[in-house]
């Protein structure tokens, strides 16, 4: 009998198909997208990463040489482009300055090590780094974001105090360690969290969980 992970997983493919997620015509490009979607929509780190592509710049040692003021100026329309420059920099540095700018020989670094690198970037945190691992690297970690803490607390599935390695690990230990299936199934969160199960007012009618919610309905979360 299937858990409930992977009922869930089931249910909104068969509800809404692959996701073909993460957009990103390279390791790289999704690596940069990782960092600029931080507080901002799709739409504004695709202008950003549109701009960079113009300038012959969606390389990591091209990018590494490029002045911090017009770095800002490119990534300008992803919003708070001063402070994602620096974190793009420090990130780049890792990637430069560690791997020689070789994103071959980065990803197949050890996964645990490598993640800890991620994580001592400064302003990359486990979701951003997980990310990276995951849709870059083709490394099978299992993205948490507050779409899936949100879907899974409010159907009592997790605890509302539930941190983000404890919510990583619940998937994880229920799911056959693999990369396409962590990243079609992260997408589909994504995509439920945005047209039903949103922060305000959630759309419970017709959801492909709806069958699956508790008595009282879907609990109160944060």
């Amino acid at each position: 009998m299937p858990s409930i992970v992977q009922e869930v997983y089931q249910r909104l493919y068969d509800a809404f198909g692959p996701q073909h997620w993460w957009p990103g015509d390279t390791q790289f490009e999704i690596m940069v997208g990782a960092v600029l979607t931080q507080n901002t929509n799709w739409k504004n780190v695709e202008r950003a990463i549109a701009n960079l592509r113009q300038a012959d710049l969606l390389q990591p040692k091209a990018l590494y040489a490029t002045p911090l003021e017009e770095l800002e100026e490119l990534i300008r329309p992803a919003g708070y482009y001063r402070i994602k420059a620096r974190r793009l920099r420090s990130l780049l540095e890792l990637v430069v300055e560690r791997y020689g700018g070789s994103l071959e020989k980065m990803f197949a670094a050890d996964p645990a090590a490598l993640r800890e690198q991620l994580l001592a970037v400064r302003g990359i945190g486990p979701e951003t780094a997980d990310s990276i691992l995951l849709y870059a690297g083709g490394i099978p970690v299992f993205v948490i974001d507050a779409y899936t803490y949100r879907i899974f607390a409010r159907h009592g599935w997790v605890e509302p105090d539930a941190d983000y390695h404890r919510l990583q690990e619940y998937f994880q230990s229920q799911l056959p360690d693999d990369a396409a299936m962590f990243n079609e199934y992260h997408a589909l969160l994504v995509r439920l969290g945005k047209h039903y199960c949103q922060k305000r007012r959630p759309r419970c009618r017709g959801c492909p969980l709806e069958e699956l919610l508790p008595s009282g309905g879907p609990a109160e979360v944060d």
